[in-house]
């Protein structure tokens, strides 16, 4: 299998592979695609934190992804998207700002996303 994150992977087949394989098509494909990262294995967990959500049908993120893209991000843009809301909630839980990761309000903050948003905070407003 090629991760491609513009097309999103089978569901049934990301689903069955162990998460170490995952990761690694994922790095795979930024390598492959030359794009040059700061970070590439964190930048490759976010993504596999959305494709799993995506592939477990998480309601929340299904809707967010398709709500993007229909608003005009690329497949890509959209993922990274949803992995910005997910390293929010996270860094609350790191900063102790609450005691736990709060499901439903990662749900809440998901469907909030815009696409204005994402790009007013990616800096991506331009395109």
């Amino acid at each position: 299998m090629a991760y491609d994150p513009l097309k999103g992977p089978d569901p049934k087949r990301w689903i069955w592979l162990n998460e170490e394989v995952r990761l690694s098509e994922v790095l795979a494909h930024h390598k492959r695609a030359k794009i040059k990262l700061p970070n590439a294995q964190l930048h490759a967990i976010m993504h596999v934190v959305v494709e799993n959500q995506v592939a477990e049908n998480f309601e929340p993120a299904v809707r967010a992804l398709a709500r993007l893209m229909g608003k005009g991000l690329d497949r890509h843009e959209a993922v990274h998207a949803i992995a910005w809301v997910f390293s929010q909630q996270v860094h609350d839980v790191i900063d102790e700002r609450v005691p736990e990761f709060d499901r439903g309000a990662y749900a809440g903050c998901l469907e909030a996303l815009t696409a204005e948003k994402w790009k007013r905070v990616s800096g991506r407003g331009d395109r």
